[in-house]
């Protein structure tokens, strides 16, 4: 790890290289672009509409529906006009029209299309036609932050992903967004992969898919292993980071991602991708859809294919998937139903590499095989494997088989002018196990009595066979002038089903499945929200966000350790948000938040838990300011947060009854960082990003517990105000 010196030194290194390049960019002429967006029918002005100029940022329009671009360079040869719900187009600087028929182009003097204009920029009027059809991104709306928001986030669109989407998980196409870092288990980012923000575990990150809950009820992380290639079927992620804006499922205590899958797509179309990379790493994609059918509906489908053999030792997946879209699209209503699924299976790479086979240290490699009672096979293998390829597991099946198959129906229906209903519904069915070989493993472990012997070499599978289904809903005000507002929640329940079978004894290689535990889990998750965004002024504008969230979790029946668990518990959260945003002139904007959050424990910290320390629930206060700045080519921004937790869940170094590690609250711990975003247009076809973050992730008053075998009782350790691990 560099020390505070080496770090200091690579921070001025990095400023010195970034102002380097700022100063040494080519100065590009500049114009002033400004106007005015209205309705087409009602001429009424359109507040919130976006103008983008090339592939800079852009603006909004204000309460009067006019915007200014200034600074805007002469190579930008193009506009993009867009507004929920009404025809978007882009309007081509170089002959003054537009590339999509359905929208007009008019100047406030002449009321007719122009087309013999060239390079107007000041007076511009853009009549928007509201769309025969209500559009996807309604659905989407109430649950994302905008350029007006007190909120940090980061938009990545469809070409975004598709540059980079050779057959790698979502997480490692997001790698280069703000304050996250991504994992692989395998090391080729195909299989097991995950990611953190802000430091912050998966657990800790709410992930919705077109509005709906993703994550895991019972463990509330995420398993991109489960959907492969889904970045294919992906038109836009949002990533807000910090808690958020209210939305359905898991707490938002790190980050919250938004995915968006539905996109409406007007002409047919047939796609074939394939790619190959390093580790025999394969992707076949085939993706196809109908356009628009009998001016109503739409179909899509997609059907996918990865496989590698991963950078660690025995690390391969094989993994399946497909995705299938069908569309209503009609004046004042639209409904789509989804289905997709992943299946995969993966060789078990999860346990890492020892630090002593990291170093190459044959005396530290020799005392961690004595040290753990490796036998010969396990040995040898440890030390004649790669530094950074070991994988200490050699059974060949060792492997995790799962399958999930997803049923979304989504809907929005335009009530009049102002007024918008989204109710969705979904179903998400998973069955699967891993399997496990045991060596010299104690039979009454799995209630199997043999007098001949006590151990034996076997193979168990886990099983988990579960059903996770809800609705969620939103009613979305806009008056079109000053207020927008969102009321909405959501209410799912799972029922998961946790089992384990001995399928195989060195003893009696014949014998028929034996199931040696069972448990049952099920919990159900209810909220409400409301949301006012108000604009006092044309710099001045505030939102206010507020969400009640009950949830019960029962677990009941014997685990895996053959101890009987009996957990009965009902939460109930308030969760309020509210922020500021300033403009400062046409250029630059502040902003600055205050969030709570609240976050029941997952299964695990239920499970492992002490009888005499029960978890309790983490609660989050989150302080967020920033500075958005935009001038011709450059775009930058800066957002300071202070992320200040009560009885975060944490580890300590304790273990309960069976040596399984265990959660304890620490009652003060926090995460504050500063998150710098710079991007400048170099040209028409050039634009560089970066990003950065500076942080410190603290527990104060971290007391370490350390069983002492000779004292059969705990040591304690204090250590102060330690990092918060993996931060």
């Amino acid at each position: 790890m560099p020390t505070k010196g080496t770090m200091k030194q690579l921070t001025n290194y990095c400023l010195a290289v970034a102002t380097g390049v700022l100063l040494n960019l080519p100065i590009f002429a500049q114009q002033t672009l400004s106007g005015k967006v209205i309705d087409d029918q009602t001429n009424q002005p359109l507040p919130g509409a976006t103008i983008r100029a090339g592939n800079l940022r852009g603006a909004t329009t204000n309460e009067k529906g006019e915007f200014t671009l200034k600074n805007v360079p002469k190579e930008i040869d193009y506009l993009e006009v867009s507004y929920v719900g009404y025809e978007s187009g882009r309007w081509t600087l170089d002959t003054g029209r537009w590339t999509d028929s359905n929208v007009q182009y008019l100047t406030s003097n002449v009321q007719r299309p122009i087309s013999n204009v060239q390079h107007p920029t000041s007076n511009v009027l853009f009549s928007l036609k509201r769309s025969v059809f209500v559009a996807d991104e309604v659905v989407i709306s109430a649950t994302r932050a905008t350029q007006k928001s007190a909120v940090a986030f980061t938009n990545i669109s469809k070409a975004e992903l598709e540059k980079q989407n050779l057959g790698q998980d979502l997480p490692v196409l997001l790698n280069f967004t703000p304050s996250l870092v991504s994992t692989s288990d395998a090391g080729a980012g195909v299989g097991y992969t995950g990611f953190r923000i802000r430091g912050t575990d998966a657990t800790r990150i709410n992930v919705t898919i077109n509005g709906i809950p993703y994550n895991d009820a019972e463990s509330q992380g995420t398993f991109w292993v489960n959907m492969p290639d889904f970045a294919s079927s992906v038109s836009s992620v949002q990533i807000q980071r910090g808690v958020g804006t209210s939305t359905n499922g898991a707490a938002a205590f790190g980050a919250t991602v938004n995915i968006n899958t539905n996109e409406f797509r007007k002409e047919a179309y047939a796609e074939i991708n394939n790619s190959y990379g390093s580790f025999n790493t394969w992707k076949h994609t085939l993706k196809a859809g109908t356009g628009l059918i009998a001016n109503h509906f739409t179909f899509d489908a997609r059907l996918s294919k990865i496989n590698s053999d991963g950078f660690i030792d025995r690390a391969k997946s094989d993994l399946r998937a497909f995705y299938a879209s069908g569309a209503y699209f009609g004046k004042k209503s639209m409904v789509r139903l989804n289905v997709f699924s992943g299946q995969e299976k993966t060789y078990q790479a999860w346990n890492g590499v020892p630090e002593a086979r990291l170093r190459g240290n044959q005396n530290e490699l020799l005392a961690f095989v004595e040290r753990n009672y490796l036998s010969e096979r396990n040995a040898q293998n440890l030390l004649q494997s790669g530094n950074r390829t070991y994988n200490s597991f050699l059974y060949e099946n060792q492997t995790d088989n799962y399958r999930q198959i997803h049923y979304q129906l989504v809907s929005s229906h335009t009530l009049n002018q102002n007024w918008t209903l989204n109710w969705n519904a979904f179903l998400v069915r998973g069955r699967g196990y891993f399997e496990e070989f045991r060596e010299d493993d104690k039979l009454a472990n799995y209630l199997i009595m043999n007098p001949s012997t006590e151990t034996t070499d076997l193979t168990r599978r886990r099983w988990l066979d579960n059903r996770f289904y809800g609705t969620t809903f939103s009613l979305d005000y806009n008056s079109f002038k000053k207020a927008t507002a969102n009321f909405g929640g959501g209410y799912n329940y799972y029922d998961g089903n946790h089992f384990g079978e001995v399928i195989w004894t060195k003893i009696t290689p014949n014998m028929a499945s034996q199931r040696y535990y069972f448990n049952n889990g099920t919990k159900t998750d209810f909220n409400l929200y409301g949301k006012v965004f108000y604009q006092f002024s044309e710099q001045l504008n505030a939102f206010a966000d507020v969400q009640v969230r009950r949830v019960t979790h029962r677990i009941a029946g014997i685990e895996n350790g053959l101890n009987p668990v009996n957990t009965d518990v009902n939460f109930t959260f308030l969760n309020p948000k509210a922020g500021l945003t300033y403009e400062l002139s046409e250029n630059g904007s502040v902003y600055a938040s205050l969030s709570m959050a609240n976050r029941e424990p997952n299964r695990d910290d239920f499970i492992n838990s002490t009888t005499q320390n029960p978890p309790k629930p983490e609660q989050l206060l989150d302080w967020e300011a920033g500075y958005r700045f935009q001038k011709g080519r450059l775009a930058a921004s800066l957002n300071g947060y202070y992320m200040n937790y009560q009885n975060q869940l944490v580890l300590t170094g304790q273990l309960n009854d069976v040596g399984n590690p265990v959660k304890t609250n620490a009652p003060q711990s926090y995460r504050a960082g500063l998150e710098l975003e710079l991007a400048v247009a170099l040209s028409k076809r050039w634009k560089w990003n970066a990003n950065a973050t500076l942080s410190r992730n603290k527990i104060k008053n971290f007391t370490e517990l350390v069983f002492d075998y000779d004292r059969n009782d705990y040591l304690k350790i204090n250590h102060g105000n330690p990092d918060i691990s993996f931060s």
